[in-house]
């Protein structure tokens, strides 16, 4: 799931995922990052959409954490990297976590997955009992 990455990044901002509330104000702030450097309203669209999935998933599975928002530079072209990390504890199977339809909370199964797909870039680090980050790029076109 590694992609690589190659470029300049601009000091970003660090939100707390806690509550409901945060989760609208990460998708609030991303869209703002995402305006910023320029990407389509379709690019926003998605971006956002995999920002909310996976603060969504941070607050609920992973008990609260982090969103840092960084604008980056691979020198072609600007985009918006945004890591979400907790101390939660961590998904046991990946590769079923990432299957389209699997859920442990009684949602559609798509936040993971639908993320995945909706942006350019997707990483993600997990160890049971230690918690999950997960990174993900939105590129301009």
């Amino acid at each position: 799931m590694t992609t690589g990455f190659a470029g300049a990044a601009d000091a970003g901002e660090t939100l707390v995922i806690a509550a409901d509330e945060d989760v609208v104000r990460v998708r609030q702030h991303v869209r703002t990052v995402a305006v910023k450097v320029k990407l389509s309203l379709v690019d926003q669209t998605k971006l956002v959409t995999a920002a909310s999935e996976l603060a969504r998933n941070t607050l609920v599975y992973g008990g609260g954490g982090k969103a840092e928002v960084t604008v980056v530079d691979n020198g072609r072209r600007r985009g918006v990297r945004i890591v979400f990390s907790d101390q939660g504890p961590g998904i046991a199977d990946l590769d079923l976590a990432l299957t389209d339809g699997y859920t442990t909370g009684g949602g559609m199964g798509l936040g993971l997955s639908g993320s995945r797909r909706l942006v350019d870039e997707f990483d993600i680090e997990t160890a049971v009992g230690e918690g999950t980050r997960i990174t993900v790029t939105k590129w301009s076109r």
